[in-house]
């Protein structure tokens, strides 16, 4: 039962709190304008008394403590106001701070999902049948480097293919696609940076015209025992992979969630849209993460109203540095 409590989505109740605080402030806006209409009675019925002079001294009276009601009434209706306001503003705060834990949060599942496949690329570079590629005269070496990459495709499921590339950028082994052995990859930008700085490397999301998808390259070197190297060990991570984090990211319906690159482009949303085509620099909240900023919320209007804006910018995670993405989370006031 517990477990179950904690499962609430407390945006639900957030908003339930504001829609409260907001039928509050409709009935005390409804006292107020009693209170002045019951004022304003009050001031008419004073006139009527004088205009009757010593008959109309008792209904003087009445007036006068009608008067005397109808302003404690506006003044109860004020500090009641303030009261209101203050809780309403509490509230708004409440939900910022928790959209900007939700952006923050996202963004450490995603760093530590993409810590594993850097861990990945790492570890299988360093297998035998990969090395044997380089270092084997057997004729079948080749072969048993290709079913041993496919076995890996087949495990892990999170990978779309994985290939192992000579020092001049040529497949010599595939997990999935066979077609592209023989094939030089050495003008494509994930190979060129990878032979720059001869260590792991993590490409941008990019579409990928062999998968039809869009994807991440993490290319290493493979070493020989002596640490010379003999050539790389690519994958092509499942980017819809990232979605399962994307979907479980506890956010209203109104709400909405978004991952950007370091140019403010959509590299994932909850709608699936605009994929590396939409860009959000342009928001206040965009800007200060692209910059850097750990964690942060900011309130913007907008033509639908006000809205929260939490944001997160990675912090990579262990060996992992990121690339310097972030994750927004807007919810409507």
């Amino acid at each position: 039962m517990a477990n179950e409590n904690l499962a609430i989505d407390t945006s639900v109740l957030l908003s339930e709190l504001k829609e409260a605080n907001q039928e509050m402030g409709q009935v005390i806006e409804s006292i107020r304008q009693i209170a002045q209409h019951t004022n304003l009675l009050s001031l008419n019925s004073a006139i009527e008394a004088a205009r009757a002079g010593e008959a109309g001294r008792g209904f003087s009276v009445v007036a006068d403590e009608i008067k005397k009601l109808a302003t404690r009434s506006l003044t109860s209706t004020k500090e009641s106001t303030k009261i209101i306001e203050n809780i309403q503003s509490k509230a708004n705060e409440v939900m910022a701070v928790r959209t900007a834990d939700v952006a923050y949060d996202t963004m450490d599942k995603i760093d530590r999902n993409l810590f594993e496949r850097n861990c990945d690329a790492q570890a299988w570079a360093g297998f035998d049948k990969v090395k044997n590629c380089f270092t084997s005269n057997a004729s079948d070496r080749s072969l048993e480097a290709n079913k041993l990459l496919k076995k890996l495709v087949d495990i892990y499921e999170v990978y779309l293919d994985l290939y192992v590339l000579d020092t001049e950028g040529t497949i010599v082994a595939a997990g999935v696609h066979h077609q592209l052995i023989g094939q030089s990859m050495a003008e494509k930008s994930w190979f060129k940076e990878a032979k720059a700085v001869n260590t792991i490397s993590v490409s941008d999301l990019y579409f990928s015209r062999v998968f039809n998808a869009h994807t991440v390259a993490y290319t290493c070197p493979i070493r020989s025992d002596e640490g010379q190297i003999l050539g790389y060990f690519s994958t092509r991570f499942n980017w819809n992979f990232i979605y399962d984090i994307i979907d479980s990211a506890r956010i209203s319906k109104n709400g909405d969630l978004f991952i950007i690159n370091n140019q403010g482009y959509v590299i994932a949303c909850r709608s699936r849209k605009g994929i590396l085509v939409d860009n959000l620099k342009t928001l206040n909240a965009a800007q200060l993460a692209i910059k850097g900023e750990t964690y942060g919320y900011l309130f913007e209007k907008d033509l639908m109203g006000l809205k929260i804006y939490g944001y997160a910018h990675t912090r990579g995670y262990n060996a992992y540095k990121g690339k310097n993405w972030s994750a927004l989370v807007t919810e409507m006031i």
